[in-house]
C-alpha cells in the first residue's frame, strides 16, 4: 500500500525516489491510497480554523466546511486503513505500507489498522502502546510537525498529521460506541498536551533526540498523568466482550466534524455539556444500578433459601 497519490509518486522519481514496479515484485498487489502530503493537510486545517473561530457563518456553514476538504482527507486516511485491515483479516496476507518518508501517512495507516484488528489496542493501555510504538518510537517528527521551539509560524514542515489520526480514532468511536474503553475526553486530553509541552511524551523528532535531551529523565510522561486518574477517561458504554475486528465506514455520509474538539471554544457552536461530564454522570448511574442489581440478587437468594427451609 503506497499512501501517496500516484502523481506524487511519479514526481518523486525526479528526486531519486519512485515506487515499486510490478515486474520486480510479481506476487505483489500494489495500490495507491491517494492521501495528500503535509502541505495539503496544513492548508486544509488552516481553512477549517478560519470557519470555526471566532465567527461561524450559519448560512454558509456546510458549504464552507466542504470547501476545507477536511472531512475528505479524514475519509481518505480512514478508508486507506480499512483497506490495510481488510487485506490482513480477510485475505490473510501481509501488507507493506509506506509513503514518501515513512513517518507521517504510514504511521496513520498502521496505527489505525491495529485499532481495527486487535481489541487490546482499543483499551486505554493498548492505545498508549500504539502511540508509543507506531508514532513515537517509529520516528514521527513531532517537534517539526508541531513547531515545538520554533518561532517561525510559517514553517512549511508543520502539519496536522497526528491530529488527523486522533480525528479518525474519534470517528471510529462514534461508529462503534461500545468497542473502545476510552472516551472523547481521553482523545482531547492527548491533543491538548500534544501542544502544551507540559509532558515529554511528544517532544523531539526521534529516539536519538529524546535520549540526547534526556526527556524521560527530566520530564513526566503524559501516560503517567492519564493513568493516575483513569476513571475520567473511561467510556461507560464500553463492552469488553466485543472482540471482533472493526471495519468502520469511510463514507463521507458517515463522517462528522468533531465539534467537541474543533468548536469547543466557540460559545455558539460548542456542546452545552462537556462529553466527559456526561460520561461521569453515566458512570455514577451505572454504579448505582449495579449495586441495586446486586442487592436485589442477594435478596432473591435469601428469600429462596427461606422458601426452601419452609418447604
Amino acid at each position: 500500500m503506497d499512501a501517496r497519490p500516484k502523481i506524487n509518486a511519479y514526481a518523486n522519481i525526479a528526486m531519486g525516489g519512485g515506487y515499486e514496479l510490478d515486474e520486480a515484485y510479481p506476487n505483489m498487489d500494489f495500490s495507491f491510497l491517494d492521501i495528500g502530503n503535509i502541505h495539503v493537510m496544513r492548508d486544509s486545517l488552516s481553512k477549517l480554523q478560519d470557519i470555526c473561530y471566532p465567527d461561524v457563518d450559519d448560512q454558509r456553514w456546510y458549504s464552507s466546511l466542504e470547501a476545507t476538504h477536511w472531512l475528505d482527507h479524514i475519509k481518505t486516511v480512514l478508508g486507506g486503513a480499512v483497506k490495510v485491515a481488510e487485506v490482513i483479516e480477510r485475505q490473510r496476507s501481509s501488507v507493506l505500507v509506506h509513503c514518501t518518508d515513512g513517518w507521517d501517512r504510514t504511521a496513520q495507516l498502521t496505527a489505525l489498522a491495529m485499532l481495527m484488528l486487535d481489541p487490546f489496542y482499543r483499551t486505554i493501555q493498548g492505545f498508549e502502546i500504539v502511540v508509543e510504538k507506531e508514532w513515537i518510537s517509529f520516528g514521527h517528527k513531532f517537534s517539526q510537525r508541531l513547531g515545538h521551539g520554533d518561532r517561525n509560524h510559517s514553517d512549511d514542515q508543520r502539519a496536522p498529521i497526528f491530529l488527523q489520526f486522533i480525528d479518525c480514532v474519534w470517528q471510529m468511536t462514534v461508529q462503534f460506541p461500545y468497542a473502545f474503553e476510552f472516551n472523547e475526553h481521553f482523545l482531547v486530553t492527548i491533543l491538548d498536551h500534544l501542544y502544551s509541552c507540559l509532558f515529554g511524551t511528544f517532544i523531539g523528532n526521534c529516539e536519538k533526540q529524546r535520549e540526547k535531551l534526556k526527556v524521560r529523565v527530566k520530564t513526566m510522561s503524559l501516560w503517567s498523568f492519564i493513568n493516575s486518574q483513569l476513571e475520567i477517561y473511561k467510556n461507560p458504554l464500553y463492552t469488553e466482550s466485543i472482540q471482533q475486528v472493526l471495519f468502520p465506514s469511510a463514507s463521507i455520509r458517515k463522517l462528522e466534524l468533531w465539534k467537541g474538539y474543533y468548536l469547543r471554544w466557540n460559545p455558539r457552536m460548542r456542546p452545552q455539556e462537556a462529553e466527559f461530564e456526561r460520561c461521569r454522570h453515566l458512570q455514577v448511574l451505572i454504579k448505582l444500578l449495579r449495586e441495586k442489581c446486586q442487592e436485589l440478587q442477594e435478596q432473591q437468594q435469601r428469600e429462596s433459601q427461606i422458601a426452601t427451609v419452609v418447604a
